[in-house]
């Protein structure tokens, strides 16, 4: 065993520390006032900088050609002060504190505060089997989240987790460790001090996380990261809001990717049509044209893998069976006429008897055996089978090649990257890494990432303007800026209903804002009614809203399997459709900050104790409260309101004080909703295609008694045309006076089909007296349906306590005036 007793020698570069101690060597480098590298080998040399993980470097990297969003930044100067007992290294924000002996390093806020600190004496270890501790001390106050996709509760104090991408059919939400992703980072809350950082872990080797699960009273409490290989390559992230620490995070691993904006629409799925003996496109056609006459929007269809099923029963990715699927391109043109685009499951695990294994092993593409002689060769879905190797360039370029030919080729632009955690069981089989070599050990969770890169790419060959949507079971760090995941094959329970809530939030404090579940359950027989309605009423939220199902009992999920019930999968998912433009900002809003769309409460009340350890009420971005029912056969419904801001009921606009917990009767129809004050939400109501409809009406709900500004982002939602200004962001304030203040900021040159603008603005306590439209004063109505009558003007809804204005677009920027002032009839 080695670890790190006392530091041996101390040389400085411009903008590196570099340390040597009794055990190991290390590299210190300050990436900007918020981000410490500290990077740490047993070996007698730094291992070669080669990341496919960081999208922001200050340092060449073997990765820079690869990986087109790198940005390259300049490391701050690394000047230091010698204390006698240790070393200062300052940002304007942060304070290291290097220990000589015994070594250990201590990251503090300019006021003392400490954020970080390595437990001394025991900080940085090599044990005997070659695996890689590092310990950090803890207190009883600190929370800990994130950790990619991890079940059970947000919070993982005292839980020890595996980083292990694994299938994990049917797994249980609440207890099964690992799932698919392997995220190697987390967030600490000092629940005292309020004050979050984070620690991101730069290994993609198998791993542990242990959160104060062990114990040793010879020790102060204690937390580690332990890894199978590597070195310890660890960012401390500053906070000191959690959100800061997953921005600076993003920045580090990249943001997420703006999908096309079709993919926020209902994604119908299903393994049971794809597995008819025959005409699987036309039971897909039905599907559509049956969701039509239901009143049930839907925007696409994920095609299952048996579509690609051979003579032999066997599941070849890039086949078409032709009983199921006539004409392929025939089927993608119906489809389009339809308004669903159709992404086809896809696996990178080639079974020895596929068409086109001789073709992949002549050109080298796949994964070698121990002695990088021959294609390895392991289990899979359907027998024995090799894997591509994406860390090879002829293996990317055969892949690219062949996503062309079978699905680009069709008019498809959306991939279903399944089946892609990389079990293989030789951890030594050999990977070509751009001619480096490397085993499957070091890269089994980079390999989903690049599978994901590899079809952005190809369809950028074919049509660089059009706009991808790619989603991924599996993945590492950085998955965010390529993909949408979704949290596997889920079971069929009430507990995976609730569960897999806290699953999709944490992911989103691990910087994957898009992201979801199968909605009713994958594994399992059929949901009862009640279980469905509910999970249909909690998936809407979420950002990959999909209906998916590989029922055990013979049956399909469907969103009108129990007639009974139809009527509450509709007004569902109609509610979804209405928010798709607050989705829509809410996820540029990701892809430019990092934000999560789906936020736990404790991402926007950090200083409310109250909601540190929530796990399934959440916000949809900051200004929407979700309380779904969650229980069978529930009648009430406690909702804890966060304190800090006032609330307002989504149906009836009742006022409640934050910092309570109030109970709401509830019944099948309920999904409990608070507005929060100073929300901004807009809205398209009527929406039932994203792919044909043009959103002429914009509708917004706006609480004004807060003084708050949200941007509300508009692009064409198909190209890349966004990256070169054909965008739209409206920034909406709000501003409190003598008069309420909406305005309206307009920045890019999107040409926007807007023809009218509701805005509904909630009145706590009195109605308007006067609106204004810049100057303008608008006409007052009190009849609705003259309003409604009307192009421009506003009434009051005594019902709801709103005040509706309508104004045609304006295309400037501009204010709307509204003033509370009490009118005085008696006096006049």
């Amino acid at each position: 065993m080695k670890i790190s007793h006392k530091i041996v020698n101390i040389a400085s570069g411009a903008n590196v520390l570099e340390l040597e101690t009794n055990a190991a060597k290390y590299r210190i480098m300050l990436i900007n006032d918020e981000i410490v590298r500290i990077r740490c080998t047993f070996d007698e040399q730094f291992a070669e900088e080669a990341s496919y993980a960081l999208a922001m470097t200050a340092w060449e990297d073997k990765m820079d050609d690869l990986l087109e969003e790198r940005t390259r930044v300049a490391a701050l100067p690394i000047p230091y002060e010698d204390l006698g007992t240790h070393l200062l290294l300052s940002t304007s924000n942060l304070k290291v504190r290097v220990y000589k002996e015994p070594f250990a390093i201590e990251i503090t806020d300019p006021n003392g505060q400490v954020l970080h600190s390595d437990l001394k004496e025991k900080s940085y270890v090599k044990d005997s089997l070659g695996r890689l501790y590092h310990y950090s001390c803890m207190d009883d106050d600190d929370y800990f989240y994130g950790f990619g996709e991890k079940s059970g509760y947000l919070n993982k104090t005292k839980r020890r987790m595996r980083m292990h991408n694994v299938d994990t059919l049917g797994y249980d939400s609440e207890l099964t460790d690992p799932l698919y992703k392997h995220i190697p980072f987390y967030i600490k809350l000092n629940g005292k001090s309020k004050i979050a950082s984070g620690l991101f872990y730069h290994n993609s080797h198998d791993s542990v996380f242990d959160m104060g699960c062990e114990r040793s009273g010879y020790w102060n409490k204690y937390s580690y990261f332990c890894a199978d290989g590597g070195e310890l390559d660890v960012f401390f992230i500053l906070g000191p809001q959690i959100k800061d620490v997953i921005r600076n995070y993003t920045d580090l691993t990249g943001k997420t990717m703006l999908p096309a904006k079709y993919s926020l629409g209902y994604m119908g799925s299903t393994m049971y049509y794809t597995e008819l003996e025959k005409d699987s496109d036309k039971a897909i056609l039905k599907f559509l044209e049956k969701c039509e006459q239901e009143g049930i929007p839907c925007d696409g269809f994920f095609l299952s893998s048996g579509y690609t099923t051979g003579q032999d029963g066997k599941r070849y990715v890039f086949n078409w069976n032709r009983d199921r699927f006539q004409d392929p391109k025939g089927f993608v043109e119906q489809m389009e006429r339809k308004g669903a685009s159709l992404a086809p499951n896809i696996k990178p695990g080639m079974l020895k008897t596929h068409p086109l294994y001789a073709e992949f092993a002549e050109a080298g593409a796949y994964i070698k055996d121990e002695q990088g002689e021959r294609p390895e060769i392991d289990r899979y879905w359907g027998g024995a089978a090799s894997f591509v190797d994406f860390t090879n360039p002829k293996g990317r370029e055969l892949w690219k090649k062949h996503l062309k030919d079978a699905y680009i080729s069709l008019g498809i632009t959306s991939i279903w990257n399944d089946n892609n955690e990389y079990e293989i069981n030789n951890l030594d089989a050999q990977c070509h890494f751009e001619g480096s070599g490397k085993e499957i050990g070091a890269l089994r969770p980079i390999m989903p990432n690049l599978m994901a890169l590899m079809a952005k790419q190809a369809i950028a060959e074919v049509d660089p303007d059009i706009r991808p949507y790619i989603v991924n079971r599996a993945g590492f760090a950085g998955i965010q800026r390529y993909a949408q995941t979704w949290a596997g094959d889920n079971h069929t329970s009430w507990k995976s209903l609730k569960f897999n809530i806290p699953v999709i939030l944490g992911m989103g404090l691990s910087g994957v804002a898009n992201q979801g579940c199968d909605i009713g359950g994958f594994y399992g027989p059929a949901p009862e009614p009640e279980l469905f309605v509910r999970w249909v009423q909690n998936g809407i939220f979420q950002p990959r809203f999909s209906i998916h199902s590989c029922n055990t009992d013979n049956t399909v999920t469907e969103p009108w399997m129990y007639p009974g019930y139809t009527q509450y999968i509709r007004d569902a998912i109609q509610l979804r459709y209405q928010l798709v433009p607050y989705f829509y900002s809410l996820l540029f809003e990701a892809s430019t900050v990092g934000s999560p769309v789906m936020r736990p409460l404790v991402y926007e009340f950090q200083q409310d104790a109250k909601v540190l350890e929530e796990s399934f009420d959440f916000m949809l971005g900051s200004f929407l409260l979700v309380a779904n029912v969650l229980e069978k056969g529930a009648e009430t419904r406690s909702v804890y309101l966060p304190e800090g801001t006032d609330w307002f009921d989504w149906y009836t606009k009742e006022w409640y004080r934050g910092g309570q917990t109030i109970e709401q009767k509830v019944t099948l129809g309920s999904i409990p909703m608070f507005i929060r004050s100073g929300a901004i939400i807009p809205m398209a109501p009527g929406l039932r295609n994203i792919h044909k409809d043009v959103i002429e009406e914009l509708r917004l709900l706006i609480e004004p008694s807060e003084e708050s500004s949200f941007v509300y982002y508009e692009d064409d939602g198909k190209t890349n045309n966004y990256q070169k200004g054909d965008y739209l962001k409206t920034t909406i304030s709000i501003r409190n006076g003598k008069e309420t203040k909406i305005s309206f900021v307009k920045e890019g040159r999107y040409e926007t089909p807007l023809k009218t603008v509701v805005v509904d603005v909630i009145c706590k306590e009195v109605a308007p007296v006067q609106v204004k439209l810049a100057d303008t004063k608008l006409p007052m109505f009190l009849e609705p349906a003259e309003w409604e009558a009307s192009a421009a003007g506003w009434y009051y809804d005594m019902e709801q306590k709103t005040a509706r204005i309508k104004h045609e677009y304006v295309k400037d920027d501009y204010d709307l005036i509204i003033n509370f002032d009490v009118k005085d009839l008696i006096s006049i």
